[in-house]
Parts: structure tokens; sequence; C-alpha cells
């Protein structure tokens, strides 16, 4: 049987916190799992409530499983709305590393498997850049669709990076404060300006270097050995995240064992997967989601 509840973890700030949703079986013994969401999404990318979704999958198979929602998405308490002035700086320096402790405090453990879609595998590759002694806790990571800089040049990227992240998307910050990314659907949920502006520097080619203090991600993973990592891809992900993408952003993610794997029918699979399909499309069940099972269980130490 598969159980789920939901845990508020405080932030520095008053009345702020994280919303950490925890799916488990009813034994609660197996390897602990970290699932992070990506840009203007939330953590129900990996689950419903009705237990559907990677988490409860992993669940049904052992593994405890906390999904993260980023301050100010999801259920993190307060939303995002104008005036907010946090971004990807304080996700990476304190949104990850306060939800890790969290877990670690209540459950005695670690995350030992880390989880990302989108931008979350960026957020995650930074958190191991600036807290490199994370790394010996994790015995592998599954991202998916994750890339930092867009390298495609299909008509659909034009479109939603060229057109709306780089062009569109800061006029309505200007315009309300924050991106409302969830009421012009672009996505399930908001970004304050300042995490849209970090985000959008870094998917144009450019230097992995954070605008707030000048750490250089990319320098400080480049003798690092991440934890071994599966790249997942759709076919049908035209815009975020074609291979050439990933695959740009494998090679700045330090020396650790990589690999990539393309989903659709030409490979063999039911169904040409896309950006969030990959995550929600029922036959994912039977494909990634069993490839990811099969990663965690080679690499687990």
């Amino acid at each position: 049987m598969i159980n789920q509840e939901s845990m508020q973890v405080p932030l520095s700030d008053a009345g702020t916190s994280l919303h950490l949703r925890y799916i488990h079986n009813t034994e609660k013994t197996g390897p602990i799992v970290l699932l992070l969401h990506g840009a203007v999404e939330n953590g129900k990318i990996f689950y419903t409530h009705n237990n559907k979704g990677l988490a409860p999958f992993l669940a049904t198979h052992g593994y405890r499983c906390f999904v993260l929602d980023l301050r100010g998405r999801g259920e993190s308490v307060p939303p995002i709305s104008r005036g907010h002035d946090y971004g990807q700086t304080e996700s990476i320096v304190e949104d990850v590393p306060t939800a890790v402790e969290f877990i670690s405090n209540q459950l005695g453990e670690r995350p030992q498997f880390w989880v990302a879609h989108s931008w979350g595998g960026v957020i995650m590759n930074s958190v191991f850049a600036r807290f490199p002694e994370e790394i010996k806790y994790v015995d592998a990571c599954a991202y998916f669709g994750s890339k930092r800089s867009l390298y495609n040049n299909h008509p659909e990227k034009l479109l939603k990076a060229n057109v709306m992240w780089y062009r569109l998307a800061y006029y309505y910050t200007k315009k309300h404060g924050y991106l409302p990314a969830k009421k012009l659907r672009w996505g399930s949920d908001s970004e304050t300006a300042k995490s849209h502006r970090q985000s959008a520097e870094w998917a144009k080619i450019s230097p992995w270097v954070d605008s707030d203090d000048a750490f250089d991600y990319a320098y400080e993973l480049s003798d690092k050995k991440l934890p071994p990592t599966l790249h997942i891809a759709g076919v049908n992900d035209k815009a975020l995240a074609q291979p050439i993408d990933i695959k740009m952003f494998m090679k700045e993610s330090g020396i650790g064992t990589q690999a990539l794997n393309i989903y659709g029918k030409k490979y063999g699979h039911t169904h040409n997967y896309g950006h969030i399909d990959m995550l929600t499309h029922p036959n994912a069940v039977t494909e990634q989601f069993q490839d990811v099972l099969n990663w965690f269980r080679d690499h687990q130490r």
C-alpha cells in the first residue's frame, strides 16, 4: 500500500516554508529519493494523489520518495507574488540543502538517489558544485529532459525560448512583479522575476556562473566525479531538451559516469515522448520508469 503525506519545512525567512510530499509504502525501509521539478512547474510532475507518476512507482518498489516544491511553488508557502525577490541562487544555496537536512533529521539518513525534471537537473548539479561534500551520500541520479543552455535551433525552440522566455517573459515580470506562468498557460506554476532572469541567462549559451556572487559552477565541477547519472530525452521534446542540449549539459557536469537514453518509437518504445509526458504518459511506467529503477539498482552501494 502506498501512502502520501505532506510536510512543511521552515526556511530562514519568517512565515516561509518548503513543501515536501512524502510518498512511501507501509514498510518505510527502502532507499530515500529526492525529486525536484523544473521551471514554471512544481512537484506534481512526479505524482498524483491517486498514486500515478514516478514517485508512487518508485514507492511500490520500496523507495521512500520526497518530492520537493521549491520556494513559492506548489504547496510551499507563501505562493510567489509581487515583491518576492528570491531566485535560483536561493534554490541552490538554501532550498535544496534545507530539504536534505530536514529529511536527514527526520529519518536519520540522507537521500541516496536524486531525480530531476528539466531545470531541476541544473539546480541539483549546482548544489553538488556548491556543496561537494553531499556527493558522497548520493549513489545515482536520473534527470528527465535536463539541460542548461539551449543549443538546438528547432522552430519550436525559437518560439518558446527566443520569443517567449527571452523576451515576452521580461514584459510580464515587469507588468506583474513576477511571472504568472500558470495564468499564461506556460506551465504549472509561477516564477519570481529573479528566478526567471537567472534561468534565462543560463539557458542562453553563456558561462555557468552565478549572477549573485560570481560562483563558477562549471569550474567547480570540472574535476568532480558526480554520482552516476541517467539522462532521459524524448524524441518529441523539440524545444527544451534535445539530445544536443543534454549532451552539452553532460559535458560540463563533471567526470562521473553519465548515460543518455532517448525515448521514441524509432528506438523501440511505444510512444514518442515529449518534455512533459516523458513523466506523465501511462506507458512511461514500463519504459523510462523501469530503466530508472534498473539504473538505481545497478548503482546502489
